[in-house]
């Protein structure tokens, strides 16, 4: 199974616009970061965690072509704002592309994307099928790939990551319930958001919220995603991190 970190920074991206922070001026390219987002091929399948604002330019960029499932952790914009941008995909492809999310963020893409659900449709638009995963608790299939939805919270609104085998996908989680940590045991890769070092935000895990959730799941490896510009420079951080945990940049390829 390879593993691409399409984007893994925060709503705004790094750089922020008009941002002077050094790390926003900052000339490595780890430290650009796209609105977070992964790509999972597993069987020659492809499959999409989140379709966010930059959706367009992460496939140009990873030369990606297909899609065979997107799965949405929720419905704030930098997660699904690039859904209108797989059209050329399903020209490509010549057929729907599903969409796994819970009923919540179903509907709230029917109202936001109102056009591509259009049954008069007037022009050539995405064509998605859709597939509300409340009534899965413990896990579905697709293209023959067993998929583990996790229950976790995002401030007070409930969201979704999701583990194909022994690799698990958490982002934008400010607490996890114990019965999704449970259910994280024995996983290779675990990758864990991770917004700044030690101001509190009811939204996102602070640095120590991240590593105590590792110290409860004990993973073979963990890469932090969804960083914001506060929480530093890239190598300089990774410098100081627990052994077995990384930074995740875009574009970095990884394999379970």
């Amino acid at each position: 199974m390879k593993i691409t970190f399409l984007g893994t920074g925060t709503s705004q991206g790094i750089p922020v616009i008009g941002s002077k922070h050094p790390v926003c001026l900052s000339k490595n390219s780890k430290d650009k970061r796209l609105r977070s987002s992964i790509l999972i091929e597993k069987d020659k399948k492809n499959f999409l965690i989140d379709c966010g604002p930059d959706f367009r330019y992460q496939m140009i960029r990873s030369n990606y072509e297909t899609l065979n499932a997107i799965f949405m952790t929720h419905e704030h914009q930098d997660h699904i704002g690039g859904l209108d941008d797989i059209r050329p995909i399903n020209f490509n492809m010549n057929k729907p592309i599903p969409i796994y999310g819970l009923r919540r963020v179903i509907e709230n893409l029917k109202k936001r994307f109102s056009y591509i659900f259009s049954e008069n449709k007037k022009s050539n638009l995405s064509n998605i099928s859709v597939h509300e995963l409340d009534n899965y608790k413990k896990f579905f299939f697709v293209e023959n790939s067993k998929i583990f939805p996790l229950s976790i919270w995002h401030g007070d609104l409930p969201i979704l990551g999701f583990r194909i085998e022994n690799f698990a996908y958490i982002t934008d989680a400010s607490s996890i319930p114990i019965q999704t940590i449970q259910g994280l045991k024995g996983v290779n890769i675990l990758v864990l958001n991770i917004l700044r070092k030690v101001t509190k935000n009811p939204f996102s895990f602070m640095l120590s919220d991240t590593l105590n959730v590792i110290h409860k799941i004990r993973p073979k490896k963990t890469y932090l995603t969804h960083i914001s510009h506060t929480f530093g420079f890239h190598e300089e951080i990774e410098t100081q991190l627990p052994k077995n945990v990384y930074i995740a940049y875009d574009r970095l390829i990884i394999y379970e």
